[in-house]
């Protein structure tokens, strides 16, 4: 018995792995949606069909790894039921309070309004519960009078009192006084966790906000590590990862190809100048999705949903993502990255970075085919937009991985099939 169950569990393991990555493909593990059975169920099923597509692409690959039809069948049954069991439980009936630690924040303003406004989105959902808000002097107040904890003690004996695990430290001005510095390190020293803005936010949200991220916090702060070692990785799976894709999306490239030229003739694809790693131009290469006037008056432009500069067919392989695939060329060039943030043009680069702090940040790695913002951002075409995506840019700058580029990639196809962002 137990050598049957040894030698199934290869097999098993796969298939744990291809339900994981589909559902996560398929936003079952993002914060957001419906959480009764009927919305529960509607994005489960078709995770699920997604990977048994795979499992089945996988199964025939490598036989060795096949565990029967008969079972295949009752596990892919049983992992469904148990799945939407336990969500139910979990999301429904249970809930998720006693799983979510307890937050006090510091300070009631506009900052604290944000947090407040954040946590009210999903509040059965988030990883976080906050408990209220404790006022500082001189702060006009942005949160509900009921939230609000008055300091009728040390903040540790207030942490003792509503069982709190986080303070997260909503004031950016930290002088004059009123600052409790010294109660916050009590805390702390008590095992209390103390969070800034900017350290929550990217946490709880994955990205840096920009209203709070200030100079000294990115230069003594952890990530935004590089290296031979980290560079020669990423290396190898751009290139890797690169020619998978290549191989199987040949004929979509192929007949996306003739129906381009069936339509608007020649050229198939453009090449146009980018901003890349450090600030240096090169030309990225994309299936021509725009009719061949389209900026005839030699300005560049945002491009804007339902674009009338946009083909029949740009329409198509925009929504599915297809007119990037050209760019595998820049990838295996080295002037691009598989994974890291979108190159901009120089026109519209000058723009933002005239306007925005820190854009020049996201130069510091290579530009990419897909990224943390392109899987978490619809698509934006405004300095607004712009200044949203940077915040997801610059998270990935911090905290690229190899694990975070599988993330990302894992969302992507979920992003191609459920055609969200494309423009």
């Amino acid at each position: 018995m137990s050598e049957l169950l040894i030698s199934q569990l290869p097999g098993a393991i796969t298939f744990t792995f291809v339900i994981i990555a589909s559902m996560a493909a398929l936003g079952m593990y993002q914060m957001e949606g419906r959480q009764d059975f009927e919305g529960i169920l509607l994005r489960l099923l078709p995770s699920f069909a997604l990977g048994f597509g795979f499992i089945t692409l996988i199964f025939y690959l490598f036989p060795d790894l096949y565990f029967g039809r008969g079972l295949l069948a009752i596990v892919m049954l049983l992992a469904l039921l148990l799945i939407l069991f336990i969500r139910l439980f979990f999301f429904r009936w249970q809930g998720l309070d006693n799983l979510r630690y307890r937050a006090l924040v510091l300070g009631v303003g506009a900052n604290a309004g944000e947090l407040f406004d954040l946590a009210g989105k999903s509040p059965n959902l988030s990883n976080f519960r906050i408990v209220g808000f404790v006022p500082l002097d001189k702060e006009s107040r942005h949160v509900p009078v009921e939230m609000i904890i008055p300091r009728t003690g040390s903040l540790i004996s207030l942490t003792n009192q509503h069982n709190i695990s986080e303070i997260i430290v909503s004031v950016q001005e930290r002088r004059g006084g009123t600052y409790p510095i010294q109660e916050l390190l009590e805390c702390r020293i008590n095992g209390i966790k103390v969070t800034d803005l900017v350290g929550f936010y990217e946490r709880e949200c994955g990205h840096l906000q920009m209203d709070s991220l200030y100079p000294s916090w990115l230069v003594f702060g952890s990530g935004f590590k590089q290296g031979s070692l980290r560079t020669l990785i990423k290396r190898l799976f751009d290139i890797t990862a690169s020619l998978l894709l290549l191989i199987v999306t040949l004929p979509i490239i192929l007949l996306a190809a003739l129906l381009i030229l069936i339509e608007d003739g020649r050229p198939v694809f453009y090449r146009q100048e980018r901003v890349g790693h450090a600030g240096k131009p090169y030309m990225v290469f994309k299936f021509r999705s725009m009719f061949n006037d389209a900026e005839k008056g030699g300005k560049p432009r945002w491009a804007t949903t339902d674009d009338p500069r946009v083909t029949r067919v740009g329409k198509i392989i925009r929504k599915l993502r297809i007119d990037e695939l050209p760019q595998i060329i820049n990838v295996l060039k080295g002037e691009m990255s598989f994974v890291g943030p979108r190159p901009e043009r120089p026109h519209f680069v000058d723009i933002l970075s005239a306007q925005i702090p820190y854009y020049n940040l996201r130069h510091s790695i290579k530009p990419d085919i897909t990224g943390w913002a392109q899987v978490r951002y619809p698509y934006g075409a405004s300095v607004e937009d712009a200044i949203e995506k940077l915040q997801y840019d610059l998270y990935y700058v911090k905290n690229h991985s190899l694990f975070l580029d599988f993330i990302i990639l894992i969302n992507t196809v979920g992003v191609v099939l459920l055609s969200k962002g494309s423009r």
